[in-house]
């Protein structure tokens, strides 16, 4: 650990939610001196500190040890980068549209693999007024279910949970030139075009 890194980091990330030394000092029990030794980097926050200044600043433990926290660059606006995250634990979705950490249930979640839906799995899609409804050939089983559809265009994505007590059928506003995602918790994220 470096510890002028880290201390340069603890004080940028502080400035950033405007909070004093002394502020920071009183949300983790410890006195705004060693705040401030920390920041000059005369010293380093002790390890029972950690996660809560982790969770006060908004800063993964090992970037607050590594003493830099990535930037990316600005995203494009196109969400048809979307990456798509399912926790194994919980079931919780995800999404990000640009290269973040997601972390659910205590592990970090890898982005979802994604394939071109096959027969088994490919929806029945009829236009009703100004949606798209579709139907997914799928049982809705507690083990084997379609977990969510996505709508995806280029500026914007509807995303709609399923569960097992459902139809497997969604309603999804009508968007010209988009992609429907969608996940089966036994065979994974796949994908049509509409």
């Amino acid at each position: 650990m470096d510890h002028e890194k880290t201390g340069a980091l603890i004080a940028a990330r502080r400035r950033e939610l405007k909070l004093t030394q002394d502020q920071l000092a009183e949300r983790l029990g410890v006195t705004g001196k060693a705040v401030s030794k920390w920041e000059r980097g005369q010293g380093c926050p002790d390890v029972s500190l950690l996660p809560g200044l982790s969770e006060t600043l908004g800063i993964q433990i090992e970037q607050l040890l590594a003493g830099a926290a990535p930037v990316n660059r600005p995203d494009g606006g196109n969400m048809k980068r979307l990456r798509f995250f399912v926790c194994p634990q919980c079931g919780g979705v995800f999404t990000a549209s640009k290269n973040g950490e997601i972390t659910c249930c205590g592990r970090k979640l890898e982005p979802l693999a994604v394939k071109e839906a096959d027969e088994a799995h490919a929806p029945s899609v009829e236009e009703i007024e100004d949606d798209w409804y579709l139907a997914f050939p799928h049982p809705m089983e507690k083990d084997h279910h379609i977990l969510f559809a996505a709508h995806l265009r280029f500026d914007r994505v509807m995303l709609i949970r399923l569960y097992p007590e459902q139809d497997p059928c969604v309603r999804l506003p009508k968007m010209p030139k988009g992609e429907l995602y969608f996940y089966c918790t036994r065979d994974g994220l796949m994908k049509i075009k509409l």
